[in-house]
């Protein structure tokens, strides 16, 4: 591989930045609340800002990172990359510096931030531009040609105060390629088996045409760079995550739903892409990270992932939290974040997660990008509890009548489930009981036969409903289920 060569030291340079904060002031986040406040909003400081990446150090220091721009356009522009700190979990936070900025026409954005926790090295990977951004980038991986997008990346040794620059275009581009960038919000290191200690940052390339989704990878704290086998074709912006049973799980922006691909080999190559009809997405970019990143894979909470995204299929809009606890087979715990305009979101956790009310940030864009807007909630305000809901209709049900719904509720709880209830959301004019759901051991399951009674006016034809159980009185979990009504 090609031997690579800092580019510069940048010290901290310091930009004024006065921010309107959502929330003020610098108390502690109260339990079952969401604590949120601005970190950049446009025209102070910069007339745009972009791109959000978050991530949290070994040392306890939790950086924030994104785009600073001249306009709302990407690369190519004279645009920068910054960041700002914050020692007490986004309280409070440093004011905002610079980590890569040059004279125009020169330009660096799309930030992914990524921690080796064995070394404490802090790096922040990103896309460098002079002529041309992603669809304009020639092929080739000429490291001094104005006309080929490149592959740079910042590090930091003392918890991102300072940074030194580099470049791996060489290293990592297929010169069959044309544009490449890094993927924003948050690369991750694998922590167990056979690849421990691996850093893996997720780029998306573009080849003959066609979008793909790729990981960088090093086995050797950064020193050296490899890239894996794309997978795609439809890869664009994407994450990964590192599942309890040793796999890796990429998650890809995609409309109408979100793609996933699994990789048993450390991230080197992926199965084909598939839906995932759980998670919705207007193709816009999204975040998965473990709860509990750091357990042991017996621990119950191993399996647990959080993913964010515009939960919708059609805007960017109705920002959403999820919980998965069977490594995002399921994803049967959500809560809305913003109901209106946001974008660009990254979920980092704040704990190891193991905490009866952990919290997690949540870095994003807020209300049609004039701001972004750090957040952080605890298990309580997300209100889930892991246990999946089914609901399995039958064949049809006939207006005018009564018909059971079996509804299916399974603990993937790590303590036992006391007593709760499961009830259907239907149309005007249905009817249907609230049903007690037993108490439920770790692994345990139980039926629910629900009786729901159609109107005599209904039309035939399909009707969507949702279940949802409620235990303790404010944890619930949601299953989805289409009900057919049959002509009388």
């Amino acid at each position: 591989m090609q031997r690579r060569v800092c580019l510069a030291l940048l010290s901290a340079t310091m930009v004024a930045l006065s921010t309107t904060g959502v929330a003020h002031g610098a108390a502690q986040p109260a339990a079952g609340q969401l604590y949120s406040q601005d970190l950049a909003t446009q025209g102070a400081g910069s007339p745009y800002y972009r791109i959000p990446a978050l991530t949290k150090t070994g040392a306890g220091t939790l950086l924030a990172a994104y785009d600073a721009r001249p306009t709302l356009g990407d690369l190519p522009g004279n645009l920068s990359v910054v960041v700002r700190r914050s020692t007490d979990d986004g309280v409070t936070w440093q004011e905002q510096q610079v980590i890569r900025k040059e004279a125009a026409p020169k330009g660096f954005g799309d930030p992914s931030l990524l921690v080796d926790r064995e070394t404490g090295r802090v790096f922040v990977f990103y896309a460098a531009s002079v002529n041309q951004g992603f669809f304009g980038s020639a092929t080739g991986n000429d490291e001094s040609d104005p006309n080929v997008l490149q592959a740079d990346y910042s590090y930091s040794d003392d918890d991102g105060l300072t940074w030194k620059h580099e470049r791996i275009t060489a290293e990592i581009k297929n010169p069959a390629w044309a544009g490449m960038f890094a993927a924003s919000g948050e690369g991750i290191q694998l922590r167990h088996g056979t690849y421990k200690g691996r850093l893996i940052q997720q780029y998306a390339i573009r080849n003959n045409g066609a979008n793909y989704a790729v990981s960088a990878y090093s086995d050797d704290h950064g020193a050296t760079w490899r890239m894996g086998t794309p997978v795609g074709p439809g890869g664009d912006e994407n994450k990964t995550v590192e599942l309890s049973d040793g796999r890796i799980m990429l998650n890809n922006r995609s409309a109408p739903y979100r793609t996933v691909a699994y990789s048993s080999d450390g991230g080197v190559t992926y199965t084909p892409f598939q839906q995932d009809t759980e998670l919705p997405d207007p193709a816009n970019n999204g975040s998965v990270t473990r709860f509990a990143p750091g357990v042991a894979a017996t621990h119950p909470r191993a399996k647990w992932l959080m993913f964010s995204n515009t939960a919708t299929t059609n805007s960017r809009s109705n920002l959403t939290v999820r919980l998965s606890c069977d490594n995002g087979a399921n994803w049967p715990v959500r809560k809305t974040v913003a109901a209106g305009s946001s974008a660009y979101s990254t979920l980092t956790p704040l704990t190891d997660g193991t905490p009866a009310n952990p919290r997690v940030g949540l870095l994003w864009e807020r209300d049609d990008y004039r701001h972004i807007t750090y957040s952080s909630f605890d298990l309580q305000w997300l209100g889930g509890v892991c246990a999946p809901v089914t609901v399995t209709p039958p064949a049809g049900l006939k207006p005018g009548t009564t018909t059971e719904v079996t509804v299916r509720v399974v603990s993937q709880n790590d303590v036992l489930l006391p007593s709760g209830s499961v009830s259907l959301n239907l149309p005007a004019g249905w009817s249907a009981p609230q049903v007690t759901v037993p108490a439920l051991n770790p692994g345990q399951g139980a039926n629910m036969r629900i009786p729901v009674t159609v109107p005599a006016n209904a039309a035939a034809g399909k009707v969507a409903t949702t279940a949802t159980y409620l235990v303790r009185g404010w944890q619930r979990s949601y299953g989805e289920g289409g009900l057919t009504v049959t002509a009388p």
